[in-house]
């Protein structure tokens, strides 16, 4: 009986789980001997794995994070650390692997792809930064518990009469934090992708204010430059000068927890399910997404390094919606 492999790599992503579940059933459903390996990369060159039958991912599918762990591993990017990781493939008889998981891991799954182990990519990361998928899982669960964080803080923003700036995750890609700012009705938003200056930032808010408004939420990714903190420490600096009060949430890694929402728990069964068919008929490396509503296979070497524009649709109608 042949065997396929499944692992999750990087920062967790609401969906994994589906997409984990989905990947063992349908391989199960086609005759595979299904195998997790534990802990991502540093797991699979350790040789961390584990049998998955049916009811071993059952009860899975609403659940945040994933079973089988994640780690980020920095001896897979060794020549010697991904060789081992082959091994530990090729000594199990493993026929192919699935990867689930965002950039960094869709490279991995690139190296051992062209060291021959065929390899199929499931786009799962929250920040939404991989080209080949309109929406990646993960990103759109992320999403609402920003938005759900947005609005409670408008609340207690007016009550105070205050500005707080709210940093979401995005280390170089500003989606979670645009669409929140617009799905939040933000005064004004900060992303990698376009640099401002403080008083930019100061002016938006002040305008704001001008305009009749009691209070102004700035939603800031964290690869913003500057970032929420430097921008705190500047308004705290200038504080008197710039004539408002302000305060600063991090949300942090909770938009990484919680069940995922519809849209996460579908795509990822859908691309977890096609993953394994890809091996079935041979096809690999190849990152798979969801473009256009379809799932759609998408070769390692036009999404590794590739970068993913926001909308720009999106960006010219972001500061009209302040007014």
């Amino acid at each position: 009986m042949k065997r396929l492999a499944v692992l999750t790599s990087g920062g967790d992503a609401p969906g994994m789980n589906a997409a984990i579940r989905a990947v063992v059933r349908r391989g199960l459903s086609l005759g595979f001997e299904m195998l997790g390996v534990q802990h991502g990369y540093a797991g699979l060159i350790a040789g961390e794995f584990r049998q998955l039958g049916a009811r071993d991912v059952g009860g899975i599918l609403d659940r945040g994070g994933t079973i089988l762990g994640t780690s980020r591993c920095a001896a897979f990017l060794t020549p010697a650390g991904r060789s081992a990781a082959l091994g530990q493939l090729r000594d199990r008889e493993v026929a192919g692997l699935v990867v689930i998981g965002g950039d960094g891991s869709q490279a991995g799954a690139k190296a051992l792809s062209e060291l021959s182990m065929p390899v199929v990519g499931v786009a799962s990361t929250i920040d939404n930064d991989l080209a080949g998928s309109d929406v990646t899982i993960g990103a759109t669960t992320a999403l609402d518990t920003a938005l759900a964080a947005v609005d409670r803080l408008r609340v207690t923003a007016s009550a105070h009469g205050r500005t707080f700036l709210v940093e979401v995750m995005g280390r170089s890609c500003g989606y979670l934090a645009l669409l929140t700012g617009i799905g939040g009705g933000a005064e004004a938003i900060m992303i990698p992708e376009i640099p401002q200056t403080p008083e930019q930032v100061a002016a938006a808010i002040r305008e704001a204010y001008g305009r009749g408004k009691s209070h102004a939420i700035v939603v800031v990714a964290e690869g913003a430059r500057p970032n929420a903190t430097e921008l705190a420490a500047y308004f705290a600096r200038h504080a008197e000068r710039l004539g408002f009060e302000l305060r600063v949430s991090t949300l942090g890694h909770i938009q990484r927890g919680g069940p995922p929402g519809a849209f996460d728990r579908i795509s990822a069964t859908l691309l977890g399910a096609a993953a394994v068919e890809q091996l079935e008929r041979d096809l690999h490396g190849v990152l798979l997404g969801i473009v256009d509503g379809k799932v759609t296979a998408t070769p390692y070497a036009k999404v590794v390094g590739a970068a993913k524009p926001l909308d720009p649709g999106l960006l010219r109608l972001a500061p009209i919606l302040t007014l």
